[in-house]
């Protein structure tokens, strides 16, 4: 059944955490080589790989005397700096044996929350893979702040499966895949093989927290296949600690947890919106305007807006919610909060009286918008 699940792969994003090619002297380096000749054997076996790897923070933080996760964010900055060139060398050193190369691609969320840059990268990534270059990616830790933080590579990971337009991504963790209890405190834990749809229920069994050296647990790593799925890719938690899994997932054996595609995925622009582009403020609607659009697929007009929240441009993300508060959907706004402010609750007819120019009539077009899943 895996095997037919995975035929149409031809694109693997693989993320690779901290506890996969680290140990508490730092980096694992026999772990690197192995998973590196398994990149290697799936390469010649037709596939193009992009790896999303962790590792940086954790093979630096040694010279700055930390043990466990730094607990500041320039700690940890300083920690990637120091780490981050180890990480690439090593998986240069793994990857020449075999006859490939490898690129460093270090982003933050800003460079995929903006549109041309966002384009920029995967046109980068994309001229990469045509060259048969294996690129690994990683946040930018030694800038990077939280308001432009992904919050974890399993985040990332998702991300760049719709970035690079990826049919699966493999997690590579240091547990076996999801279970319906906590195995460290079950015995009778078993583990789940697969999942056709990520129901809250399926959340809640991810639990918590992750481990001193990763940022995400079981929750981060669900989170991001409900991501990947929703663009449409399959996804795979393995135990990547142990030998060649990644070789046996794509021979076909039942290993891990599998989470199905969707089988109506969003397009990759409003999988951006939904899940990469950042919300800069609050739209709150009547509830005719939002039926219309929750419920009719209409766009938003300002006649329905009854106030906003938040500092925004146009271009900007903007959450709309009800009277209530509650987001249901979000979507790309055609206006400012500025102007916004001057013609909520007006007329389309009106707009251009008021403004003294138009860009549209509607604030968030339909095309634009994506409701809350």
């Amino acid at each position: 059944m895996r095997t037919i699940l995975l035929a149409h792969v031809k694109r693997i994003v693989i993320k690779i955490g901290s506890t996969v090619i680290t140990n508490g002297a730092g980096l694992d380096l026999k772990q690197i080589e192995n998973l590196c000749s398994d990149v290697q054997q799936l390469r010649q076996r037709g596939y193009e790989v992009v790896l999303v790897s962790s590792g940086a923070v954790a093979a630096g933080k040694g010279d700055l005397g930390i043990s466990g996760r730094p607990q500041t964010i320039p700690l940890k900055q300083a920690a990637a700096a120091i780490g981050q060139s180890r990480l690439m060398g090593a998986y240069k050193d793994a990857l020449r044996p075999h006859g490939l190369k490898a690129a460093q691609v270090l982003l933050t969320r800003d460079d995929l929350a903006n549109r041309r840059r966002y384009l920029n990268a995967r046109n980068t990534l994309m001229t990469l893979l045509e060259y048969g270059i294996v690129p690994i990616i990683n946040e930018n830790d030694t800038v990077v702040v939280d308001e432009i933080r992904f919050g974890d590579n399993d985040n990332l990971s998702a991300m760049a499966t719709n970035l690079v337009e990826a049919q699966l991504l493999v997690v590579l963790s240091d547990v076996d895949g999801l279970y319906d209890c906590d195995p460290r405190l079950h015995q009778e834990a078993r583990m789940i093989s697969e999942v056709a749809r990520i129901t809250p229920e399926i959340e809640a069994l991810a639990g918590g927290e992750g481990s001193d050296l990763g940022t995400g647990g079981m929750a981060t790593k669900v989170n991001a296949a409900r991501r990947a799925t929703l663009y449409g890719a399959g996804t795979a938690i393995i135990n990547g600690r142990t030998p060649h899994n990644l070789l046996h997932l794509f021979d076909g054996h039942e290993l891990g947890t599998y989470f199905l595609p969707a089988i109506d995925p969003m397009a990759a622009r409003k999988h951006w919106i939904a899940f990469t582009k950042k919300p800069r403020g609050k739209l709150f609607l009547d509830d005719g305007a939002r039926r219309a659009v929750a419920e009719s697929g209409k766009s938003l007009l300002p006649s329905g807006i009854r106030s906003i929240d938040g500092s925004f441009d146009r271009g900007d993300a903007v959450r709309l919610c009800d009277l209530d508060g509650q987001e249901f959907a979000k979507g790309v706004t055609n206006y400012t909060s500025a102007e916004l402010t001057r013609i909520l609750g007006r007329k389309t007819s009106e707009i251009e009286g008021i403004l003294g120019y138009k860009y549209g009539d509607e604030i968030v077009h339909r095309d634009n918008l994506v409701l809350r899943t």
